[in-house]
C-alpha cells in the first residue's frame, strides 16, 4: 500500500501545476537584528496567515489575487508591505518596537541572551502545567461518555487545470471539475478519499476500560485494488488521535514529544508570547519550538488558564522545517477545549493537516485533513458491567446502513462542503469507466504481483524467472482463482522447469472458505489440501519473499545443498476478530537430497546411502496479536507495527508407521514479539523464541537455523550464517532491531542535513543438540553433511551461542538502509566471513 501511495503521488507530482503568489523572507529586530520567532504574517482582512519559524523565516503562498501582507507581533508595531500577486517573492521585514508596550522593558543590544530553563517563566509555567496533567486530563474522571464524529479525506493538491480539458481525460471531467479552493490556502484540492464515523465512546476508570461502538460509518475511496479494511487501518494509523496530555502522541508512524510531556523542558524551548483574556478568564500564549529542529518534536502554540488547574485550553501544533520525517512538507494539529461545569476542560474539537510529497519544495502532492469533534460528554455517570464488556470496538449492524438524514444530524456544525458531497458520487461514478479500471488493473498488477483475467489472476511475477547452482535457469508459470470464479472454492496451481536438473516441479491446492470471504483476506477460517513437489534450500525462511523470486537469485559463499521436497497437506485454518488463531494442519512429506547434499549413515559399521526421508505429521499453531491492524497484501500481509506483543505457539508431532513416516517425535515452539517505542530514543523491535523438540530424529527433522546467503538484511535471519551451519534439538534467541530515528545524527552538523537514521541490531541463538541426536555417536543417523574434501559443514551449538551484531544507517535517499554486520562467534567454521555489508529497502515517514 505504501508503494501505491507513492506511485500515485509520484503521477500528480509530474502531471500538476499551479500559479500562486509565494511570499518568503526572514523577520528581525529593528534594533538588535536578533530574528523574530512566533510573528503572524497574513493576508490582510483574511484568515490565511503563517507563523515564522524559530529563526525568523517565514514562507506563505495563496492562489488568490492579494497585494498586501500584514507582519504583527505582541510588543512591536505592525508592518503592512504591497506584494505581487502571481509571484514568487522574497521580503524580508525589521520590525520596530512598540515603545508604549514595552515602557517598563529594559531593552539591551548586543549579544542575544542563552536560552536557559533556569529562572524562566515560560519553564516555570509548562512545570506547572505537567504537575496538573493527571487531573486535567479525561482519565482523571471514574466514568466519561461522550459521542465523537470524524472526517478523514485525502486529496490531491493542484492536479493540471488542462486536464479537465484534455481529450484523454474528457471522461474524467466530472471528477476533475470538483475542486476545493479553501481548505489549503493557494492550492487546490481534488478529494479522493472521504471517510466519516459516529462513535459513542465510554471510558471507566476502575478496571479500567475503552469502549467504542461505531454507530455509523461510511466512506469512498479511489484507491479500490488492495484492502480497503486495511487502507483504512493504515490511514488511520497516520492520523491517530491526539491526546497532548500523553507524553507521546503517534503520528506518521512515527512518536512526537508531547510539548507537555514529563521531560518536555530538555527537548523544547518555551516562550511566554502573549497573556489573553477568555470569557473574563485570563490565559497565557505559550509559544514553543524545538532545541534540536530535526527531532521528531513539534512547534507552536499553547494557551493555558491562569485559574489554579494550569489546563490547556487550545493548542496549535506544527512541525519544523527541519525534521527528519519523509513525504511529509507540512503538518498541524489544532486541539480545543471546552469547558465543564465542574471547571475541568474537555477536548471539543481536533483537527489535523498534513501536506505529502516527494520534496519539500513542491505544490504538489495529496494533503490530507482529519477532523473530530467530541460532544455530549457524560461524566461520573457508571453504566452496566454489559456496556463495557466485551471488544473495545465495536461495529454496530447498521453502522454501514445509515441514512442521509441520520449523517446529516450527525454531522452538526460539521456539515459537508458541495465539493465533499460529490466527493461520494463521483467516486462511485469513477469505479464504472473503463480506461480507470484497467488503470487500477495495471496498478494491482505491479503492486501486487497477480494480473487478474476475471475469475482468475496470473502470478505472482516476480517469481517467473531465477535461478539457482541445483536448477540453472528455472521458469515458472502459476495463477489461482478470485472470487468471481467461486466466494467458497479457491483453486491455486504453478509449473517450474529448471533447465540444468530438467526437473518439473509443481504445486495444485484447493481450499474451501467456511465464512464465504476469500481466503486471502482477515479473518481467514479454511479448510485447504495442497501437492507440492519443489525445490528448497535447508534453513532458508525469508520474510515477505518467496524462495524463487528473481532477486534473491543473486546469492553470496557457497549454496549447492539442496532438497527435492513432496508434499501432501491437509489445512483448517481459523481467525478472529480479536486477532486469536489456531490452524490445525496434516502432513506427509518426503525429502530426497540434492546437489551437494547426500543422506548417509552406517549399518552395521558399513556407509549406507539413503535415498530419501518420508515423516507424517500433525501439528497445531496457536497465534493471538491484541489490537493487531494489518494490511492484507496478494502474497503477504504487512503487520502495522504497535505496542502490543504478538504471541505464537506451535506444537508439532511425528508419527511413526502412518503413511511411511519414519520417526516419531514431539516439537514445541514458542516466541513472542514486540516493539518498544522510546519516544525522542527511536524504537526497537524485540524477538525473543525457544524450542525443545523430544525424540530422536534425523538431521533434517531438527532445527535448521534460518540463515541469510543473499545480500538483503533480513531481521528475522542470521545475516551471516550459511545455509544448513547449524542445527539444534533445543535452543533459545533474542534478535533486536534497534532504530534511533536519527537521534544522534541529526545533532551533527552537515550529517544533519542528510536526516540519515542510526540502527543497531543484534542476534544472539543459545542451543544444543543432545547426545542421542548426535550423529557423531550414532551411526546409524543421517550423517552431517560435509564438503567435496569431507570437510564437515554443519554443526552444533554445543561449544556457546551463535552471536552478531550490526550498526547500519537507514533512510538514504529517504528508502534505502546500509548495514555493516560482525559475526562474533564460530569464526573457525568452513565458508564463513567476519564483516559483510547487507542493504534493504523501506518505505516509511
Amino acid at each position: 500500500m505504501k508503494h501505491t501511495l507513492w506511485l500515485i503521488i509520484l503521477f500528480f507530482s509530474l502531471t500538476s501545476e499551479a500559479q500562486n503568489t509565494i511570499v518568503s523572507g526572514a523577520i528581525t529586530d529593528a534594533r538588535t537584528n536578533q530574528p523574530l520567532p512566533f510573528v503572524s504574517v497574513s493576508f490582510p482582512g483574511t484568515s490565511i496567515g503563517v507563523n515564522s519559524d524559530s529563526n525568523g523565516k517565514y514562507s506563505i503562498t495563496t492562489g488568490k489575487t492579494y497585494t498586501q501582507l500584514k507582519f504583527s507581533f505582541v510588543g512591536y508595531r505592525p508592518v503592512i508591505r504591497t506584494i505581487l500577486a502571481g509571484k514568487e517573492q522574497v521580503i524580508n521585514v525589521k520590525m520596530q518596537a512598540d515603545v508604549q508596550t514595552l515602557a517598563t522593558v529594559n531593552i539591551h543590544a548586543g549579544k542575544k541572551k542563552r536560552y536557559t530553563n533556569r529562572d524562566n517563566p515560560a519553564v516555570e509555567l509548562i512545570r506547572q502545567v505537567i504537575a496538573h496533567k493527571d487531573s486535567n486530563r479525561m482519565q482523571a474522571y471514574d466514568y466519561i461518555e461522550y459521542q465523537q464524529y470524524e472526517k478523514l479525506q485525502f486529496s490531491f493538491i493542484n492536479p493540471a487545470p488542462k486536464l479537465a480539458t484534455s481529450k484523454t481525460y474528457h471522461k474524467y471531467k466530472f471528477l476533475l471539475d470538483n475542486r476545493d479552493t479553501t481548505n489549503l490556502p493557494g492550492k487546490s484540492l481534488l478529494p479522493v478519499y472521504l471517510e466519516e464515523k459516529l462513535t459513542q465512546s465510554y471510558y471507566r476508570k476502575n478496571p479500567e476500560k475503552t469502549k467504542k461502538i461505531v454507530e455509523g460509518e461510511k466512506k469512498v475511496n479511489i484507491i479500490n485494488f488492495i484492502d480497503e479494511e486495511g487502507v483504512n487501518n493504515y490511514l488511520n494509523r497516520m492520523y491517530n488521535e491526539v491526546d497532548i496530555y500523553s507524553n507521546n502522541i503517534f503520528l506518521m508512524t512515527n512518536q512526537f514529544l508531547s510539548p507537555i510531556a514529563d521531560g518536555a523542558p530538555s527537548f523544547y524551548k518555551f516562550f511566554i508570547t502573549d497573556t489573553i483574556e477568555v470569557d473574563h478568564k485570563k490565559m497565557v500564549e505559550l509559544s514553543f519550538t524545538p532545541r534540536n529542529g530535526n527531532d521528531m518534536l513539534f512547534e507552536g502554540l499553547i494557551f493555558i488558564t491562569l485559574d489554579g488547574r494550569y489546563a490547556v485550553q487550545k493548542a496549535r501544533l506544527s512541525i519544523n522545517k527541519n525534521i527528519n520525517l519523509n513525504w511529509v512538507r507540512g503538518m498541524s494539529v489544532d486541539l480545543s477545549y471546552e469547558k465543564n461545569p465542574d471547571g475541568r476542560y474537555h477536548l471539543s474539537k481536533s483537527e489535523m493537516k498534513a501536506d505529502f510529497g516527494l520534496n519539500k519544495n513542491g505544490n504538489k502532492g495529496i494533503f490530507g485533513d482529519r477532523t473530530i469533534t467530541y460532544n455530549n460528554y457524560l461524566i461520573n455517570t457508571p453504566r452496566a458491567d454489559s456496556v463495557y464488556a466485551g471488544e473495545n470496538i465495536v461495529i454496530g449492524k447498521a453502522a454501514m446502513q445509515q441514512s442521509e438524514q441520520f449523517w446529516s444530524d450527525s454531522r452538526g456544525r460539521d456539515t459537508l462542503t458541495g465539493v465533499e458531497s460529490r466527493a461520494y458520487k463521483n467516486i462511485d461514478s469513477l469505479q464504472t469507466i473503463p480506461s480507470y479500471k484497467r488503470a487500477m488493473d495495471l496498478i494491482n498488477t505491479l503492486t501486487g504481483g497477480f494480473k487478474s483475467f476475471g475469475p482468475v489472476e496470473v502470478g505472482p511475477w516476480g517469481t517467473f524467472y531465477s535461478f539457482n547452482p541445483l536448477e540453472g535457469s528455472r521458469f515458472r508459470l502459476g495463477g489461482r482463482t478470485t472470487p468471481s470464479f467461486n466466494t467458497h472454492w479457491y483453486l491455486e496451481t504453478y509449473g517450474a522447469y529448471g533447465t540444468k536438473d530438467k526437473q518439473f516441479k509443481y504445486l495444485f491446492s484447493a481450499a474451501y472458505a467456511l465464512n464465504n470471504k476469500s481466503i486471502y483476506t482477515f479473518p481467514n477460517n479454511y479448510i485447504k489440501a495442497t501437492i507440492q513437489s519443489d525445490t528448497k534450500i535447508p534453513g532458508e525462511e525469508l520474510a515477505f519473499e518467496q524462495a524463487d523470486n528473481f532477486f534473491l537469485s543473486f546469492t553470496r559463499g557457497v549454496n549447492n545443498k539442496f532438497l527435492y521436497n513432496k508434499y501432501y497437506k491437509f489445512d483448517y485454518v481459523n481467525e478472529f476478530e480479536n486477532h486469536f488463531s489456531y490452524a490445525f494442519e496434516f502432513k506427509n512429506w518426503r525429502q530426497t537430497p540434492a546437489g551437494s547434499l547426500s543422506f548417509t549413515n552406517q549399518v552395521d559399521g558399513v556407509p549406507n546411502n539413503v535415498p530419501n526421508l518420508t515423516t507424517t505429521e500433525f501439528s497445531l499453531n496457536l497465534r493471538y496479536a491484541p489490537h493487531e491492524q494489518l494490511v492484507q497484501g496478494k502474497l503477504y500481509r504487512i503487520i502495522i507495527p504497535s505496542k502490543y506483543p504478538i504471541l505464537t505457539f506451535d506444537y508439532r508431532q511425528g508419527v511413526k508407521g502412518l503413511f511411511g513416516g519414519e520417526t516419531n517425535y514431539q516439537n514445541l515452539f514458542m516466541r513472542v514479539d514486540k516493539r518498544f517505542y522510546l519516544s525522542q530514543l527511536g524504537y526497537a523491535d524485540v524477538a525473543v523464541e525457544g524450542n525443545y523438540l523430544f525424540g530422536q530424529v534425523p538431521f533434517p527433522l531438527l532445527t535448521i537455523h534460518q540463515a541469510n546467503q543473499t545480500y538483503e538484511f533480513d531481521y528475522d535471519s542470521y545475516n551471516l550464517m550459511n545455509f544448513l551451519e547449524f542445527v539444534s534439538d533445543h535452543y533459545a534467541s533474542v534478535k533486536v532491531d534497534y532504530c534511533l530515528n536519527g537521534f544522534i545524527l541529526n545533532k551533527i552538523p552537515l550529517f544533519k542535513k542528510l536526516k540519515w537514521r542510526e540502527y543497531i541490531s543484534f542476534k544472539a541463538l543459545y542451543g544444543g543438540l543432545r547426545d542421542e541426536n548426535n550423529p557423531a555417536l550414532n551411526p546409524s543417523l543421517l550423517q552431517f553433511p560435509t564438503g567435496t574434501n569431507g570437510v564437515p559443514e554443519t554443526f552444533t551449538l554445543n561449544n556457546g551461542p551463535y552471536a552478531e551484531g550490526g550498526v547500519g544507517i537507514g533512510n538514504i535517499f529517504k528508502i534505502f538502509r546500509v548495514d555493516l554486520v560482525d559475526r562474533f562467534s564460530y569464526l573457525n567454521n568452513p565458508n564463513t566471513s567476519r564483516l559483510g555489508i547487507r542493504a534493504s529497502a523501506l518505505f516509511d515517514f
